[in-house]
């Protein structure tokens, strides 16, 4: 019997994942993906004068197993360093560490949080009540609607409910989850907020540990390439997908960029929520519900900005800064353990729901992390920098209009309510496609072995988050 053919458009995490999955599975996979390089957004550049940049820092946690298992089953799991501390830094320079200890979870953090230098004490009672709320009921507070309801309760109100202080807010809950969840906590649903505590903080010892790789993330996903040819698959680069080819409810194909068409006996759409509208025909996303509900979704921003400095400011592999527009600083020198030639030092800042950076000019954002890093790394304020860069994630195009960044993580936020539910009314060969998932899941790899699942069923359909399986 011969193979099933697969062609997974997108070669981002979600599209690796699925396609590895695939043919894992006995699936012969075709991955079209349009850029010259795999990865997607988490990509890196070369620069023109040689240094090679990540598109935005690639960070995983301890509680991310799915994500974990693949980059075991690509070869790349060497490649993520964790580290067992959170390294924080108040403006004043001040740090402060958050780790665990030998004791059973949910208590194996409270010795370094009561020890924590940069929170008062009523700061942490109010803090350690709240998460003390979340752990009694495995979190899944009372105070919580359920998801039947259809309310929505934002992280920020719960917060609030729970009697949290301005500062527990902004120097705890904000610098986590804004980070965690790519938006602001007056826009993040309180279920999914929460369960970022509740999995990464108090479920178990090793959830918070923080995992950051040590080669550029191009080098990372290339293992993907070599995992994919292994099992009988096949990865095209440059290969631009203008649209599905659909007629009388059936795809007949994928239409390529260059005027040819691809043919499958399944297809999986690995793309942001607003290609995947421009790759459907307008009648079927006019016809189908499913599709018509991606409108509503919104994107959120990141912002990265790269310094390299003439000499060594920066001791730790990473810092999380509080109060400041800045939130976190990477010491990708130290991380890809390179020195380089000329003893200087590459840091690599990020900026996630980076709304209020906008309207300003790349020169702006250069100063104002500037000077929020001299109070923090005194030795910038000797050091001359030498080669500056900033970068928002390519701009898309969501609900008709032009914004700047394309992450689309935002799913976690208010209105939940618009995610695509059920299946399109198509019949077979069927598409799958990944979007969102409804239950927090931040790595889209989650979503790729829940695709490739899809495609090995015998009743298989275009199958939504409502099929889901948890």
């Amino acid at each position: 019997m011969s193979l099933k053919n697969v062609i997974v458009i997108g070669g981002g995490l979600a599209g690796l994942s699925s396609a590895v999955a695939l043919a894992e599975a006995g699936f012969r996979v075709r991955l079209l993906e349009k850029r010259p390089h795999l990865g997607g957004r988490a990509a890196s550049y070369v620069l023109p004068g040689g240094e090679t940049v990540d598109n935005c820092q690639h960070v995983t946690l301890g509680c991310c197993t799915n994500l974990e298992d693949f980059y075991r089953r690509v070869g790349a799991g060497n490649q993520i360093r964790f580290y067992d501390r959170m390294l924080f830094a108040a403006p004043d320079g001040r740090r402060g560490a958050i780790a665990s200890v030998a004791l059973p979870p949910p208590l194996h953090m409270a010795p370094s949080f009561a020890f924590f230098p940069l929170l008062d004490w009523a700061d942490k009672r109010a803090i350690a009540q709240a998460l003390l709320a979340i752990a009694r009921t495995g979190g899944r507070p009372a105070d919580l609607p359920s998801k039947c309801a259809g309310e929505n309760v934002t992280m920020l109100a719960w917060l609030q409910k729970h009697r949290q202080t301005a500062r527990g807010i902004r120097r705890f809950w904000e610098v986590i989850l804004v980070s965690a969840l790519d938006e602001e906590l007056d826009r993040i649903d309180a279920r999914y907020g929460i369960d970022v505590f509740w999995k990464a903080f108090l479920s178990s010892r090793g959830g918070y540990r923080v995992g950051i790789p040590r080669v550029p993330l191009g080098e990372l996903y290339e293992g993907c390439r070599k995992a994919l040819a292994e099992q009988g698959g096949e990865v095209q680069l440059r290969a631009g997908v203008r649209g599905f080819l659909v007629v009388n409810g059936r795809v007949d194909g994928v239409e390529m960029e260059d005027g040819s068409v691809e043919t499958a006996d399944y297809y999986l759409a690995a793309v942001p929520q607003d290609v995947l509208l421009e790759l459907l025909p307008a009648e079927v996303v006019e016809r189908e519900p499913v599709f018509l509900s991606l409108r509503n979704l919104r994107t959120s921003p990141i912002t990265g900005v790269h310094l390299w400095f003439d000499r060594t400011v920066m001791s730790e592999p990473f810092l999380t800064l509080l109060d400041s527009t800045t939130q976190w600083v990477f010491n990708k020198t130290q991380l890809y353990g390179d020195a380089g030639e000329t003893g200087g030092q590459y840091l690599q800042l990020v900026i996630s729901a980076s709304y209020g950076l906008a309207s300003r000019s790349r020169q702006e954002i250069i100063a104002l992390c500037l000077e929020e890093l001299r109070e923090v790394l005194p030795a910038i304020r000797e050091a001359t920098l030498v080669n500056p860069r900033h970068f928002r994630l390519r701009p898309a195009r969501t609900g008709g209009a032009r914004r700047r960044g394309a992450h689309c993580r935002n799913y976690f936020s208010q209105g939940t309510g618009h995610l695509p539910a059920g299946r399109p009314q198509w019949r077979e060969p069927y598409v799958a496609v990944t979007w969102p998932p409804k239950q927090y899941s931040p790595m889209l790899e989650r979503q790729g072995n829940f695709c490739s699942r899809i495609c090995q069923r015998k009743d298989w359909r275009a199958y939504g988050p409502a099929d889901r399986e948890h």
